[in-house]
């Protein structure tokens, strides 16, 4: 049978990628839900690496993990890419939703890969306020608690 797909938002891939953040709710979700992502969730997540080494939460050999993680999961998913579109969609969101930039390219990115029909498609993410913006325009946020 094939797996169900869901637009992930780079913080809910973050945790899977570093050893020991990972929910068990999230390691399952990942066996379930076959991953969608933004073009930039790659930079997005290995920033979040490499601050947490800045930070010292993760070791050097953590971070070298995490990024080799993150490179085998980048092999399993789908990547929505840019375009005028998916532009314009971050731009309105941006003028409708309390939003960052890079938030609103993920919403995109989302919208785009349903076709702008939300409903009854599953949005994995860990950042309470996309979580309820992508929630108010009709996603299906899932909780990886």
């Amino acid at each position: 049978m094939k797996k169900a797909t869901a637009f992930w938002d780079a913080s809910a891939l973050v945790p899977l990628c570093v050893h020991g953040f990972a929910t068990p709710a999230a390691v399952t979700r990942l066996k379930e839900l076959s991953p969608v992502v933004w073009w930039g969730s790659i930079v997005e997540i290995q920033s979040a690496i490499c601050r947490l080494k800045r930070e010292n939460v993760i070791t050097d050999a953590g971070k070298n993990a995490a990024v080799a993680r993150l490179e085998t999961l980048s092999r399993s998913w789908r990547e929505i890419t840019p375009g005028d579109k998916l532009r314009e969609l971050a731009l309105d969101l941006l003028g409708n939703y309390p939003l960052r930039a890079a938030d609103a390219l993920q919403l995109a990115a989302s919208l785009t890969w349903c076709d702008e029909r939300p409903t009854r498609r599953d949005f994995v993410c860990a950042d309470k306020r996309l979580s309820g913006v992508a929630r108010s325009i009709g996603f299906a946020v899932v909780d990886l608690s």
